[in-house]
């Protein structure tokens, strides 16, 4: 299994169709062979970038030798004559820094430009596999450990690709350095490779170190990022209870905890970098040592001693960045390890092969006519999810409380009933099962006589609108959140479909009217608005079957008696599904389901429930909750009822 990213700007035309042109999915691969074809498409930046960085490594391997020659050039000899031309040497030199320096810009910006558009494709990519996880993901993981994840995870991995070629030429360069160094001396050069082994030994035991570190730092992260998301969002809760000293306080042992694991970082760095770093020097003083008493004895010239002096110093970088190199390593593999747990989660909810479209039955309007839901034989429960409809996870918690029990329901085309039961019974769990929201192990839920688990679950959802219960709006105009589900949407339609949801009013009080940025999740608007624009969102999705999940509970009784009489039009040819709590919203439907114990426990009119189910008439006076005292209910009706209403009862 492989995963395929969407289509983006600017590099759609490389997109890949096969899940194979991606990533590795076998973890056992190593995180840089995982990303092997990712970076196969790269290899045209990465084949010019290797050429001009060996182009740039022979430039700087080569200029201290000529430099040699340049000072034997210009120093007399004996019998005061020099050995070569000097303003020769010296443009060679000039030479070897210009091609130097344009090579070097050309391998740093190829490389930088591979990195970032790895990173584009990795973070395109994650994110395109997190929209096609399923809730049960969502419900597990935190927020925070996923923005995590797909920022800075994703970032320490760009940095590496970036960095470690370029850090990777230094280390050719020594290469080419010392086999210089050997044909200039071998004793000087032995001398310079003393310090060979202990540099090998000390990188070792760093790499060691830093890699639980780099994965420990990356997770203590997440830990900030995640305790940052929800104090913001939550804001509003913490304001409400005052806990503003307790957020802090959390977020003070989160950064603790960063704080004692990056220092526990920089003190493996500060004992074993400056080190590595230095060991060098220890070479470069022997060598004037021995190289002094070379040339009194007439074995080495001065140009000779001043290569070698030069070469010490070109080999003191790649021992500069070889401590980088191990840090930024053990840091990319640690991100890249947790951003593969990401990719590597399976998606719980998928098509399966040969899926097929869902057809639209084409009604009165735009959309489509009420379609037929049914529930056969359903057992679920939340932990137990399954893949492609094949029961059997090897993460699946068989323990877990069902929600359903052997549930039996039909929902006839253009029916409208209402769901009501206890909390917890599985009122909003039906519509999340019905969408494809999660997985289901046993039964089968079908539409119009298909079984959901056949159709794509792009046109099962178009088919279906929900409005939740706590509707969330996008940080952008009214306009567009009312339009998401037809961005094509005209303005007229997304009038209409406001002024059916009583929508209209109050938007157009606004300064910009339509053009209104709402503020984040839109909590600067009343409860009752966000829920009105959600609806207008679902009217005008127009779809054949609508849920509405207790979605008017924000709304005035004024506003919701509107509400409902411009949705009962709308309603006339669809397929409802009211999950109340309110005994106002019952009265959109024609038919009540109640839900107690996993099952239908009753089935009929509100009327007829009234009279003959009693735990219909302990669910309606508690609002869902708890039995209470049930006094009275029984004068209880909605509207278009002829029995009247007790006051003290709604």
């Amino acid at each position: 299994m492989r995963v395929a990213p969407p289509t983006a700007p600017a590099e759609s035309a490389a997109q890949p169709e096969h899940h194979g042109d991606w990533i590795r999915a076998d973890p056992s691969l190593s995180w840089i062979r995982r990303l092997g074809p990712l970076l196969r498409r790269q290899r045209a930046r990465i084949v010019i970038a290797v050429i001009a960085a060996i182009v740039a490594t022979g430039a700087g391997a080569v200029a201290p030798r000529v430099a040699g020659y340049a000072v034997d050039a210009a120093v007399p000899g004996p019998d005061g004559a020099t050995s070569g031309s000097l303003w020769a040497l010296v443009i060679v030199l000039v030479g070897l820094g210009l091609a130097r320096g344009v090579s070097t810009f050309v391998y740093r910006n190829g490389l930088f430009s591979m990195g970032h558009r790895v990173e584009f494709q990795l973070r395109t990519l994650l994110f395109a596999h997190l929209s096609r996880l399923s809730f049960a993901f969502y419900d597990r993981v935190h927020t925070g450990e996923i923005i995590s994840r797909s920022n800075s995870d994703i970032r320490s991995v760009q940095m590496y690709l970036a960095f470690a070629p370029i850090v990777s030429s230094q280390l050719l360069s020594f290469v080419v350095a010392i086999s210089l160094m050997a044909w200039i001396s071998l004793p000087l050069t032995a001398i310079t490779m003393l310090i060979m082994p202990a540099v090998y030994v000390l990188g070792q035991r760093l790499r060691h170190i830093m890699f639980p570190l780099s994965w420990i730092i990356q997770s203590r992260n997440a830990e900030v990022a995640t305790v940052t998301h929800e104090s913001v969002n939550g804001v509003r809760v913490v304001k409400a209870f005052a806990a503003e000293p307790r957020q802090v306080e959390e977020m003070a042992r989160a950064t603790q905890r960063l704080r004692w694991a990056n220092m526990l970082q920089h003190n493996s760095r500060a004992h074993y970098t400056p080190v590595i770093e230095n060991l060098p020097r220890m070479a470069q003083a022997m060598l004037l040592l021995v190289g002094g008493h070379l040339i009194i004895g007439g074995s080495l010239s001065i140009g000779d001693l001043m290569s070698f002096y030069l070469y010490i110093l070109l080999l003191q970088a790649p021992f500069r960045f070889i401590g980088m190199l191990f840090i930024f390593g053990q840091r990319a593999k640690a991100s890249a390890e947790r951003v593969f747990q990401l990719l590597d989660e399976p998606v719980l909810v998928a098509d399966r092969p040969g899926a097929v479209d869902l057809p639209e039955r084409q009604g009165p309007t735009r959309g489509s006519a009420g379609m037929e839901v049914r529930f056969e034989d359903v057992r679920f429960a939340y932990g137990t999810e399954t893949i492609g409809g094949v029961a059997g996870t090897a993460s699946a918690d068989r323990d877990a409380p069902l929600v359903f029990d052997g549930l039996d329901l039909r929902i006839g085309a253009g029916e409208r009933v209402a769901i009501v039961g206890r909390t917890g019974c599985g009122k909003s769990t039906l519509a999340r099962l019905l969408m494809r929201f999660y997985s289901l192990g046993d039964g089968t839920i079908s539409i119009d006589g298909r079984d959901v688990n056949d159709l794509t679950g792009d046109s099962l959802r178009r088919a279906i609108g929900l409005v939740p219960d706590e509707p969330f709006l996008f940080s952008a105009s009214i306009h567009d959140n009312i339009a998401y589900a037809r961005p094509d949407a005209e303005r007229t339609d997304v009038i209409a479909a406001a002024t059916a949801a009583q929508a209209h009013g109050f938007i157009s009080e606004l300064e910009e009217g339509y053009d209104t940025v709402v503020g984040e999740r839109g909590y600067d608007l009343s409860g009752g608005q966000r829920q009105r624009i959600a609806i207008a969102r679902a009217i005008l999705a127009d779809p054949a079957v609508l849920i509405l999940d207790d979605a008017t509970s924000s709304i005035d009784v004024a506003h919701e008696a509107r509400i409902h009489d411009a949705l009962a039009e709308l309603l006339e040819e669809r397929t409802t599904i009211v999950i109340a709590h309110r005994l106002s919203t019952i009265s959109l439907a024609d038919r009540v389901i109640l839900l107690d114990g996993g099952r239908v426990a009753a089935d009929g009119t509100h009327t007829e429930l009234l009279a003959t189910e009693p735990r219909y008439v302990e669910v309606l006076a508690s609002g869902g909750d708890a039995p209470v005292n049930t006094n009275g209910l029984d004068s209880l009706t909605v509207a278009g009822d002829s029995t009247p209403r007790s006051s003290s009862s709604w």
